[in-house]
């Protein structure tokens, strides 16, 4: 008896073991990656954030709720981005409020061409009867039934857009949304940007050249397995797309349907963190930036902070990437080497950092001084701490969260990032 309820114990922990949860997490590598949680997440909401809080007033004011179509919504992970949208950055006091909440969602519709992400969407989110999930193929149109409503939120993510190899798949998508809006929607298109130091080696000043990327999925694994599993790897057509490429298919679209589809904002996602800044698998040139960034905030781990250090490579020709790129590298390195310094010569003995710190130029940008008095005070404020790693688990994480800040604030929307995000509003009244 005491064999067989070994056996069966032995049958429990292999169930768990199957069902994930006895996985060890780690933010250093895979898709949930600390980059794209605390990073790429964060930044997309941030830019949209003003402009879902006016389409709920809106709705609300009209005594409606929110419809979403997600469009190439994999396992949900668009309806998670946007449920994590926070109505404002909380004070100490406060709670932080959702902006998309269960009383002002009326539908979230999901599509997707891949059945399996679609049946995990289903596993995790089918007992809620405000979202559904339905297979289909928004490259050959938009997926809605003739007699269903128009949305308004027309949302895309993490590239999906670039899946239009064609353009003219696109504008045709971006042309249906227009003509079957009622009243008022939102688009968010998403695409990989075409001039991301990652693949400086596809730049092209000729439009009509490089317009699609052999993408291999290579990310997910580290050097030694990546180069095992060479040939296993999925490689997926992706469009490149920089702000002028995008810019002309909604025009396209907006004259097709005879609709204005207005542009609200453009930015560049992931600059100098992009997944294949890792692999350098189409940059010689690229370093390992992500993995320090996804260092910084990992709990409990001490990062050399030499390894966030960026040393861009600028290529001839393009003096106006080259510009922005050689500015942003700038201000990052400077705020790196500037929390080294102040790290390094923290006194140990009073607690408290060296009493004569050179002042901060007045002539750097304000993000990067506002950015360096920011963390001087971090230091000063929780140094002395020792217990519970101060460097690692408070230090590091705000470095990354100021490194952040500075590529939100100085990035241009020209898709010099891995991801190029444009938000559109079509008004018909």
């Amino acid at each position: 008896m005491a064999q067989l309820a070994n056996i069966e114990q032995m049958e429990a922990y292999t169930e768990a073991v199957k069902s994930g949860l006895y996985a060890k997490k780690s933010g250093l590598v895979g898709k949930y990656d600390n980059v794209r949680r605390y990073w790429e997440d964060e930044i997309t909401r941030r830019f949209l954030r003003p402009h879902l809080w006016r389409l709920i007033r809106r709705s609300q004011a009209m005594m409606r709720r929110v419809r979403i179509l997600d469009l190439g919504c994999g396992s949900a992970d668009g309806y998670e981005l946007l449920a994590g949208i926070r109505q404002r950055d909380s004070d100490l006091n406060d709670v932080e409020v959702d902006l998309l909440t269960p009383e002002n969602l009326g539908l979230y519709k999901g599509v997707d061409l891949n059945e399996d992400l679609l049946e995990q969407a289903r596993t995790i989110y089918g007992d809620n009867p405000k979202m559904v999930f339905e297979q289909a193929d928004f490259t050959e149109g938009l997926p809605l039934g003739e007699n269903e409503k128009p949305y308004d939120l027309y949302f895309a993510s993490f590239g999906t857009c670039s899946h239009h190899n064609d353009d003219e798949t696109l504008i045709h998508l971006l042309s249906d949304i227009a003509e079957r809006v009622e009243s008022y929607c939102i688009i968010v298109c998403d695409w990989i940007g075409r001039y991301s130091y990652e693949w400086q080696t596809l730049w092209t000043n000729d439009l009509a050249e490089n317009r699609n990327m052999d993408y291999v999925v290579s990310y997910i694994y580290d050097k030694e397995e990546r180069e095992d599993r060479r040939d296993e790897l999925q490689h997926i057509y992706l469009r490149l797309i920089c702000r002028q490429e995008a810019e002309g298919i909604v025009s396209e679209a907006s004259q097709r349907a005879d609709v204005e589809i207005k542009p609200l904002a453009f930015f560049d996602r992931s600059v100098f963190t992009g997944r294949h800044m890792d692999t350098a698998e189409y940059n010689p040139h690229a370093q390992p930036i992500r993995h320090g960034v996804n260092s910084l905030h990992e709990a409990n781990q001490r990062t050399d902070l030499n390894l966030a250090l960026v040393n861009y490579v600028p290529k001839a020709g393009f003096d106006f990437i080259n510009d922005y790129l050689e500015h942003l590298q700038m201000c990052w390195n400077t705020l790196v080497i500037y929390v080294d310094e102040l790290l390094r010569t923290y006194d140990e003995a009073h607690n408290d950092l060296a009493s004569e710190l050179p002042p901060i130029p007045a002539s750097y940008p304000k993000p990067l001084r506002e950015m360096m008095e920011r963390m001087r005070k971090v230091i000063a404020g929780v140094g002395w701490l020792g217990i519970g790693l101060p460097r690692e688990n408070i230090i590091e994480p705000q470095l990354g969260y100021a490194l952040r800040h500075l590529i939100m604030d100085l990035q241009q929307g020209r898709g010099c990032g891995h991801g190029l995000v444009g938000i559109f509003e079509v008004d018909k009244e």
